[in-house]
């Protein structure tokens, strides 16, 4: 069944907006983050309006109430990715989830010499906290490179890299590409030498149903404002042998046990992970994100962005001096269309397309290894999601063509 996209679009307040220069806004920056429904905006709301408290602190009605919506987002985000609420640490994002495994995992666990293998195509929040590792610890770092003519993995690389490999960390789909990796016989491969692996699901997640305990990943790093839900929160779901090898990465109020002056002891589980008040507006935001998205089949938003970015490829191919970087025609490409003109700057681009109402993303997306791979410095990239249009997508064609005949 087709999705309803008009009524989609309702649900969205911000989609109606007319810019100051006079254009009704076209968002094409969702791999950068998504736009909220107004469920989200309202749930958020209630709980400044309501019960604003801290939670798991007081016994007051309020703080009680604070507890239990905390505590229910949890059940709700953590059931939504196939997984018990024990194995769903919250985090700020994605990017401070990997640094939880590189701080409170590996840290612990990887000793001087021993390899982690990770690719061109991660983001910088996959990359910089493994090379401070390396500083700190002496374990050695892997970079699987990009076919360069497929945009995908080179996997017979990414298998010479994997001897002695401890920790293997893969984007599930590129920010930049669209490319969804191979992830899970990436996983199998791993671990069949005895490697954990960390997925960073952060664009995989707005795009398919991922199910961490069928999925066989150790570590899973996800944002919630990728996916419809706030900013400042996501999590990283664990493995329960794996967590309980883990230590704290930040340590405060909430995850002690007991402080006396002369030492400390931790709470256990996902406990011990959470140091301080509580991300509670936007956990409950992130609960009804989910439940949102719940109404909706993912393999037919999935469809739905997938037809957006390979009709937008194929129109703006069209365009002389358009040169797509990824490949948008494969069936498991989500909606990201990075693009170059030849003689017009990325910046000077998207200052053109801005002045039209579409807004888009520029500049090195977190990935410069990636943009060395590439051979560029940056591009210009579309993002498409559930509630974007064939006829968005066919006026951003347009107006691209239009600023292309006049400027180059």
């Amino acid at each position: 069944m087709a999705l309803d996209v008009n009524a989609i679009r309702n649900d969205f307040p911000i989609l109606s907006r007319v810019l100051p220069n006079g254009h009704p806004l076209v968002y094409f920056d969702n791999a950068a983050t998504s736009q909220k429904p107004k469920c989200v905006i309202d749930a958020m709301t209630q709980y400044y309006e309501q019960y604003n408290s801290n939670a798991h602190r007081a016994n007051h009605t309020l703080a009680d109430e604070a507890t239990q919506a905390l505590e229910s987002a949890r059940n709700k985000i953590s059931s939504y990715f196939g997984t018990n609420p024990e194995n769903m640490i919250y985090t700020s994002g994605a990017t401070e989830a990997i640094n939880l495994v590189a701080y409170g995992w590996a840290r612990y666990n990887l000793q001087k010499g021993d390899v982690i293998v990770i690719t061109e195509m991660e983001h910088h929040a996959d990359i910089v906290p493994w090379q401070e590792l390396s500083k700190e610890k002496g374990v050695e770092v892997r970079y699987v490179p990009i076919n360069t003519e497929s945009f995908t993995l080179d996997m017979e690389a990414f298998d010479v890299a994997l001897d002695g490999a401890k920790l293997v960390c893969v984007v599930h789909t590129s920010n930049v590409l669209g490319i969804r990796n191979p992830v899970e016989e990436i996983i199998l491969k791993s671990h069949a030498v005895g490697s954990r692996v960390l997925l960073d699901c952060a664009q995989g997640a707005p795009h398919e149903r991922i199910s961490f305990d069928n999925m066989d990943a150790d570590f899973i790093a996800i944002s919630a404002h990728k996916m419809a839900g706030p900013t400042g929160i996501g999590c990283l779901l664990v493995k329960s042998d794996v967590m309980d090898k883990m230590g704290p990465f930040m340590t405060g109020g909430s995850m002690i046990r007991r402080v006396t002056t002369d030492g400390s002891t931790f709470q256990e589980g996902h406990a011990m992970f959470e140091t301080g008040t509580p991300r509670i507006a936007e956990a409950i935001g992130w609960g009804a994100a989910v439940d949102w998205l719940s109404n909706f089949d993912m393999k037919e938003v999935h469809a739905h962005v997938h037809n957006l970015a390979h009709f937008a490829s194929q129109e703006m191919s069209k365009i002389n001096g358009i040169r797509i970087f990824g490949d948008p025609s494969r069936s498991d490409s989500s909606g990201a269309v990075s693009f170059l003109h030849d003689s017009i700057q990325s910046q000077d681009l998207a200052i053109l397309l801005d002045e039209g109402g579409f807004a888009v993303r520029t500049g090195h997306h977190c990935a410069q290894p990636l943009m060395d791979a590439l051979g560029v410095p940056s591009t210009n990239r579309a993002s498409f999601w559930i509630y974007n249009t064939e006829e968005e997508v066919e006026s951003f064609v347009k107006h691209l063509r239009y600023i292309c005949d006049r400027f180059s």
